[in-house]
Parts: structure tokens; C-alpha cells; sequence
């Protein structure tokens, strides 16, 4: 079905075969680019967390990943294109009271500058999701270039970030499409239970067709291993069947499946906001070393600087 769904969506292009919660207490603020911004960096990074499976933790990554970012002075935005929005829940937004949303970007084309809630967390911009980008995959079937859409509206604000982080669907339809097509890089977590695995290959296969056709600059910088539980030997084979298979692409960090964890988003908090000390904590944090390595991040180059190019504390509410 996944690889019905990815063909379908990439009609159009040549065919290969597939091998608690709390609400923000301002109202929320956009952003007025400030083109002084845009020559500081014009190639920031945008990754997609991916895999068609759900439950492997792809938002306890995208989450914990984008705030210790920020926290360590990266200029972060990370888009929910998940129509759960699990995301947008896990930092506390409400969703109620929102500028604008991922479908308003895709489905209507609002400049994405006005749909950003600014700054959820020091350093951190989000772009949110409701319910209706369910509708989204529907709606953009008549639509033209539809694969290119978030693409186009993350060229406009990639100048003022230094990393863009984006939270999937469980799916491999025109969302994940879309997503695949704006970024440079994918994270794919996997779950250390051996049904995890089944469509792995499937995901690597569709990303190598979105290179090929929509996306040259697209890749797999890696692929992160979730939920290990130590007291199996299970978890510990699944571990060496996916290092045997994708020896250069596994990271060496392994995320412990973790009760706090689990618990740090019913209270809109990451987990370095909910417990630091946890092993869940320390494996995010030495998880984000090894990626601001492989992916040769370098130093933050907007540390203390909102999208607008301001001081966040000084800008007005929308």
C-alpha cells in the first residue's frame, strides 16, 4: 500500500520499481523577515524524521532534538506536517490559538512566515498542525507541482535558521512526499522490535526515488535506533541486524526506552525540560553531538537573534 501511495503521489515523474499541556500565554507572533538575515546563512539544514511505521519515535525525536538545539544556540524551526499533530501537543501549544498551520501553508499557500508561531521555546519557531491537514493529501491531488509545495515555502525562510527539523506522518503519501522533497537530509528511528524493520527498505527506496527525481540534494544521514530495553536480547539482535545491513549509517547512540520519556510530553515539555538527568536525557543530548558532527552543523550563527532579527523580549505580540 505504502509503495502504491508513493508512486501514486509521484505521478507524473518516470516510474522506478520499489525493491499538561499548557496554552502560550501571548498571543502568538509571526515573522517580518529582515533581509540583513538572509546573506548570514543561506544553506541551513532541514532534516526529515522518517518512517511509514508508526510508534517509532519520530516525535520524542523531532521534539527532543529541536530544543536541545536551541538550547545550544541553534536558531531551530521545526514544522508538525503530522495531521496528529503530536508535535505541536508535545510542546504545549494550543492548538486553538494559532497564526496559521501546515495545511494553511500547503493546501491555501499562506506565506509560511505568517503561519510560524514564534519562539515556543528560546530559539525555537514552530510551525504547527491541526486536525485538518488530514484533508490535505485530498485536496492536493488537482494541485500543481503539489510534491514542491513545502519546498518552496521553506526557501523563503531557510536564510533565517540554522537548522529546520520536520515531523512526518507514519506514511510514505504526498505529506512525507512533500517533506522528503524540502530536505537535505532524513533521520530515520527505528524501533528495536524486529516488526519495526519491515518497510526500512521500502523508506530507503522511496527517498533514493525522490532523489532522483524531485530532490538531488536528499540523503540518509542516519538512522536512529528507539525504545531499546536492555533486559531483552531482542532489542539487542534488532540493534546488530540494522547495524549488519547499514553499518555507515547507523548511529552510534541508542535511545533507551524510558518512562520519562513517555511522560515529558502530557506536561508540553521536552525531555531536557521534564528530567535532564534521565538516560533518556543524556541519550538525546549524545545523540545531538553526533549529529551536529556527522552532519557538520557547525557553531550556531544566530545565537540570541529571533527570525526576525530581533531580541524576541522586544517584539511585539501579533
Amino acid at each position: 500500500m505504502a509503495q502504491f501511495c508513493a508512486r501514486r503521489v509521484l505521478s507524473g515523474v518516470p516510474r522506478f520499481p520499489f525493491h499538561h499541556w499548557f496554552p502560550l500565554t501571548d498571543t502568538h507572533s509571526t515573522h517580518q523577515i529582515d533581509q540583513s538575515t538572509v546573506s548570514r546563512n543561506p544553506n541551513a539544514r532541514i532534516f526529515i524524521l522518517a518512517n511509514q511505521k508508526g510508534g517509532v519515535g519520530k516525535t520524542t525525536t523531532a521534539v527532543n532534538t529541536a530544543t536541545i538545539l536551541a538550547a545550544r544556540g541553534y536558531r531551530v524551526l521545526l514544522i508538525d506536517i503530522d495531521p496528529q499533530g503530536n508535535t505541536t501537543s508535545s510542546l504545549g501549544v494550543d492548538k486553538s490559538n494559532l497564526p496559521g498551520s501546515t495545511y494553511d501553508v500547503l493546501v491555501d499557500e499562506v506565506p509560511i512566515v505568517e503561519a510560524i508561531v514564534l519562539d515556543v521555546r528560546p530559539g525555537l519557531d514552530l510551525l504547527a498542525t491541526t486536525a485538518t491537514l488530514a484533508a490535505a493529501e485530498v485536496e492536493l491531488v488537482s494541485a500543481v507541482n503539489r510534491e514542491g509545495r513545502l519546498s518552496r515555502a521553506c526557501a523563503v525562510i531557510r536564510p533565517l535558521y540554522d537548522v529546520v527539523l520536520i515531523d512526518s506522518p507514519p506514511s510514505l503519501g504526498l505529506l512525507t512526499v512533500n517533506a522528503l522533497t524540502a530536505a537535505n537530509a532524513v533521520i530515520v528511528p527505528i524501533q528495536c522490535e524486529f516488526l519495526a524493520l519491515e518497510g526500512v527498505s521500502q523508506l530507503i527506496t522511496t527517498v533514493d526515488l525522490v532523489k532522483r527525481h524531485l530532490n538531488p540534494t536528499l540523503d540518509v544521514v542516519g538512522i536512529l535506533m528507539t525504545m531499546f530495553d536492555g533486559r531483552t536480547r531482542l532489542s539487542t539482535l534488532v540493534v546488530e541486524e540494522v547495524r549488519r545491513h547499514f553499518p555507515d549509517r547507523i548511529f552510534s547512540t541508542i535511545i533507551p526506552r524510558s518512562v520519562r520519556l513517555a511522560e515529558a510530553p502530557s506536561y508540553g515539555q521536552s525531555i531536557s525540560e521534564y528530567d535532564s538527568s534521565s538516560k533518556g536525557g543524556d541519550a538525546y543530548d549524545a545523540f545531538v553531538d553526533e549529529l551536529i558532527a556527522r552532519a557538520a552543523l557547525g557553531p550556531p550563527q544566530r545565537r540570541g537573534t529571533s527570525a526576525s532579527g530581533s531580541n524576541p523580549s522586544t517584539m511585539p505580540a501579533g
